[in-house]
């Protein structure tokens, strides 16, 4: 009987020991977003948690209060100083991260960066596909839309936002070789990923270009706040509109047609994606061309240089909404 006490007293013991051991090996990623609260990111969240569920890593997402670098910048400070062993970044401005990254990388943390493509200090780069092919892609739904002619003004979340210029710049690009009918009108609106500066925006656009029959946009958000100044009008029947968003963000404007259609990728795949990429480089795997990363979109990734290219986006209209519930 004391023998068994004993034994057991041991193993309680020796169990005890080997915890704090455990979360000493227990990995820390930091998954940082352009902002915290938007559906887009509270979708990439999603696939950060269901990695950590799957894996056992202790992976987590935050996000700066507003659509801003500065902030952002200042948030990852705060990781590092925290001592993450890797940062998943979805950069407001490449450009105004590198710095930081570069302290990240100079203090031994694993970088992953996402819509970044240009990023230098970063481990890799996870696009969701080609960007311009993608900026290509809606300008030929809007350009069927409108009959291949008329004019047209594009939006995005940020200037500085790179994956949002090179889809717009896609866009115009493809527009000039296919549809010389077609005119652009004005600059790139920026809506800092905020619906109601995208509102305000398109009533602009509106009121300074009154024969205008397409807008393109790039934030998740830019598609919902032009729909709505489009609905607030009337001009559903007259106007075409597309761009980056989700159904959540979108849907009931899909369903009146103050939008025309939508194209994305999950922003969980891309989440989940990022975080086995950032494991990946920790434990020493090699990224191949042609991988299977095991995630839909991502089964026979394209690589060019560090930066990995997936084929994962979607078109979606009213009718096919329902089939990407979220």
């Amino acid at each position: 009987m004391k023998l068994t006490k004993t034994v057991a007293i041991l193993a309680a013991s020796a169990s005890m020991l080997a915890m704090p051991a455990l979360a000493q090996d227990q990995k820390k990623i930091a998954t940082v977003v352009k902002i915290a609260g938007i559906q887009w990111f509270n979708r990439m969240e999603e696939g950060v948690k269901q990695y950590a569920t799957d894996t056992g890593a202790n992976a987590f997402q935050v996000g700066p209060a507003q659509a801003d670098p500065q902030q952002q910048a200042a948030l990852i400070e705060d990781m590092i100083a925290q001592g993450v062993n890797a940062l998943a970044v979805v950069p407001m401005s490449p450009e105004a991260l590198e710095p930081v990254l570069k302290r990240a990388m100079d203090a031994g943390i694993t970088v992953i960066t996402h819509e970044a493509a240009s990023q230098q200090n970063t481990h890799y780069d996870i696009e969701a596909f080609v960007n311009e092919d993608f900026g290509a892609n809606l300008m030929e739904q809007m350009a069927q839309c409108m009959g291949g002619e008329g004019e047209y003004a594009v939006f995005v979340g940020s200037l500085t936002s790179q994956t949002h210029n090179q889809w717009v710049d896609g866009a115009i690009a493809y527009q000039k070789a296919k549809y010389p009918n077609m005119k652009l009108v004005g600059d790139k609106n920026e809506t800092f990923d905020d619906q109601q500066q995208a509102y305000a925006k398109a009533q602009e656009v509106l009121r300074a270009y009154p024969n205008i029959k397409g807008m393109q946009g790039s934030a998740s958000t830019d598609v919902a706040g032009i729909g709505l100044a489009v609905e607030e009008r009337g001009l559903e029947g007259q106007t075409c509109v597309f761009g980056t968003s989700l159904p959540s963000i979108a849907g009931q404007y899909l369903e009146t047609g103050a939008v025309d259609g939508i194209g994305f990728w999950d922003p969980s795949v891309a989440g989940y994606a990022m975080n086995k990429l950032a494991s990946m480089v920790m434990n020493g795997e090699t990224v191949t061309d042609g991988m299977d990363l095991g995630l839909s979109g991502y089964n026979q990734i394209k690589l060019d240089g560090k930066v990995i290219y997936g084929q994962a986006w979607v078109n979606v209209n009213k009718g096919n909404m329902a089939d990407y519930p979220f």
